[in-house]
């Protein structure tokens, strides 16, 4: 490749490397099949490396936005190969970007082999094609954004994945897997973290990590409030009149999420799930909070929050984010992001049952939950779980 070495890659190669050698080896011990391959550091360097140049680059302006995944054709379900496989290199990644940038599509890299090779001796990764099926514990790596990268994998084939590292410049992020063991860990973080037992793998989704996302994804910030379903206490903490109240409350997203397990793995209920997804949390762009009730049923957006009557402002909070090296810390709401997240920790510390998430412009996302154990509003900081 012509383009310099990228010091980040080589960095987190072999931490890369030993990750996926733990999931794989207990997924061995645990009797599973159908596995991927165990990645080497040479070509989780390699693989990093190619997808940060290519994201430096522009095909007709836009930034390209790529997945990667390393993984032989043969275990990539029904592939779109290409007759000439393609050389990893930016150049050639950018180019091909627009035909693979939609959700759920995979480049797939694997070793070239050629008729003279010495048995034993890896070739020169190389594109094969396309692929929208993955072997459990694939490495992939996803271009986000310019310079932005998140290495990714995930423990079933249609399963959700799970963000490994972020590299953004010379920044790196590790996600710690551990960040379940704090205090009063809400499901939501848990299942971001690959950690939530509570559901068989693959039977069922996250649907608080479906909203996440997406509010994350519309770019205008928001806020989202979830309240106990069947409690009307929430209207003590919301100022009245409510310019976008709902009634009666609007259940969609409530009756996809009732129907039986057995129904929810088609493609129809999927895309109607998503549609549901986007729809409600395009409404957390507006102007004000958007309240759900924890059954997923919509009641009001647009509300403005304001201090329940002789509850004491929200004054401190507790911060940690599930990244390796990171702190717990004590910080003023606003200074987590300004009138927003003031707003949403002192909702969460006068209506405790409650939850807020809070999506910043800038990328940013927390989780505000009351913890009892600390007897404080406890920010969860995940938007690097959410890239």
């Amino acid at each position: 490749m012509s383009d310099p070495a990228y010091p980040a890659a080589r960095i987190v190669a072999k931490k890369v490397q030993a990750h996926f050698g733990r999931r794989l080896a207990l997924a061995r011990e645990r009797g599973r099949d159908a596995l991927a391959p165990e990645p080497d550091a040479e070509a989780i360097e390699t693989l990093i490396d190619a997808a940060f140049w290519a994201s430096l680059r522009r095909e007709e302006g836009l930034t390209p936005k790529i997945s990667l995944a390393l993984v032989p054709p043969e275990q990539a379900g029904q592939p779109l190969r290409f007759e000439q496989q393609l050389p990893l290199d930016p150049a050639a990644l950018a180019k091909l970007a627009p035909a693979v940038e939609r959700p759920g599509i995979h480049l797939g890299v694997w070793h070239e082999t050629a008729a003279d090779q010495v048995p034993g001796n890896l070739g020169t990764l190389r594109v094969w094609g396309t692929t929208r099926v993955l072997p459990a514990y694939c490495f992939v790596i996803e271009v986000i954004a310019s310079g932005l990268l998140v290495v990714k994998d995930r423990s079933e084939p249609i399963g959700k994945f799970i963000n490994v590292a972020v590299l953004e410049g010379d920044q790196i992020k590790f996600v710690d897997e551990r960040g379940v063991d704090v205090p009063d860990c809400p499901g939501m973080l848990r299942s971001l973290l690959g950690s939530d037992t509570s559901v068989p793998n693959g039977q069922s989704v996250n649907v608080m990590v479906l909203l996440a996302a997406s509010m994350r994804a519309h770019g205008r910030g928001g806020t989202l409030l979830v309240t106990p379903a069947g409690s009307a206490e929430w209207r003590e903490s919301v100022a009245s009149p409510i310019l976008y109240s709902v009634q009666p409350p609007f259940s969609e997203l409530a009756d996809l999420m009732r129907q039986d397990k057995d129904d929810r793995t088609g493609h129809e209920w999927q895309e109607d799930l998503r549609r549901a997804v986007d729809a409600l949390a395009g409404l957390t762009a507006v102007d004000g909070a958007t309240l759900i009730t924890d059954q997923y049923e919509l009641l009001a957006f647009g509300a403005k929050i304001s201090r329940r009557r002789g509850s004491a402002p929200v004054e401190t909070v507790m911060v940690t984010e599930p990244v390796e090296g990171s702190t717990t810390s004590t910080a003023a709401p606003a200074q987590l992001g300004g009138t927003r997240h003031l707003s949403a920790a002192q909702f969460v510390h006068d209506q405790r049952d409650a939850a807020a998430l809070v999506a910043s412009q800038d990328g940013r996302f927390t989780i505000f939950k009351w913890s009892p154990c600390e007897d404080l509003v406890h920010a969860h900081r995940v938007e690097a779980l959410l890239l």
